[in-house]
């Protein structure tokens, strides 16, 4: 049976280093026999203005977020791509976490405890993330939050298993070379993740 991957580019621009990266792992994947369904960020249209957390009645969910829930529903690996802005993902990114990623569809809190169900178990992602904090200064310094974030409090949280978290960078810095080499490792991901 053909893997299914879900690429989630979570860039709020349409033309970004992300989209292509996403493409070369998505070409990657699909040339090893990976069925792929995609959404781009920038192309998804939701409420990010009124949300008040989960204690309350929760709005309904825009037909970009249902379809993303049915994506990952679908999907049993996850790419998700994203620059990393002040520290993490877009605000707009972490928006669709915050509206999409809700009780009894990631996750179930128990009635008594600080127990939850993870209700995405069985699923593997790949994350990259672009900067330009070169990755050594932001493990060092700032001790990688934006990696630990995705990895634990948001795909761990959900019980998705994270194989792979790339980070790119400095892209402001880069030369061709090095762009080339993060072009190869994305490939690389893509074709693994097909496996």
């Amino acid at each position: 049976m053909a893997k299914h991957i879900f690429i989630w580019v979570a860039h709020p621009a349409k033309d970004s280093f992300c989209n292509g990266l996403a493409n070369t792992y998505q070409k990657a994947a699909e040339l090893n026999g990976a069925e792929i369904r995609r959404q781009n960020l920038a192309e998804m249209s939701f409420d990010i203005g009124e949300y008040e957390g989960y204690n309350g009645k929760l709005p309904p969910l825009e037909a970009d977020l249902v379809t993303w829930q049915e994506n990952i529903t679908w999907a049993n690996h996850l790419l998700i791509v994203h620059p990393y802005w002040w520290g993490a993902m877009p605000a707009k990114a972490k928006a669709v976490f915050d509206r999409a990623l809700t009780p009894d569809f990631g996750f179930k809190y128990h009635k008594k405890g600080m127990g939850w169900d993870k209700l995405l178990k069985g699923r593997t992602a790949d994350a990259i993330v672009t900067s330009d904090t070169p990755p050594l200064i932001d493990t060092l310094i700032y001790r990688k939050p934006g990696r630990n974030v995705i990895k634990n409090q948001v795909l761990g949280f959900c019980g998705i298993k994270t194989k792979n978290i790339l980070q790119f960078g400095s892209v402001k810095m880069a030369n061709k070379k090095k762009i080339n080499g993060w072009i190869s490792q994305t490939a690389k991901l893509g074709t693994k993740a097909a496996a």
